[in-house]
């Protein structure tokens, strides 16, 4: 999908609804640029609330302290 949309004196452009609509962008929601090359990509950040759930942790890494569990990670990551 391409869609323009101009620039303000202000440096402000509206996003436009169909690309809100496609993004699911809406009031209050926090968008990031990423600048490649010659290229601004533009997304729709999530709400990390949203994410809670997104990654199994065992019942026995619940509750864990989280300098024990980066301590743990860079030991991993070393033993490789």
């Amino acid at each position: 999908m391409d869609v323009a949309a101009r620039v303000t004196s202000k440096g402000q452009i509206t996003i436009p609804k169909a690309v809100r609509d496609a993004l699911g962008i809406a009031e209050g929601d926090e968008i990031v640029f990423r600048v490649e090359q010659h290229r601004a990509v533009l997304a729709r950040t999530p709400n990390l609330l949203d994410l809670a759930g997104a990654v199994d942790v065992p019942a026995t890494r619940r509750g864990a302290a989280w300098d024990e569990v980066r301590a743990s990670t860079y030991r991993v990551r070393a033993a490789r």
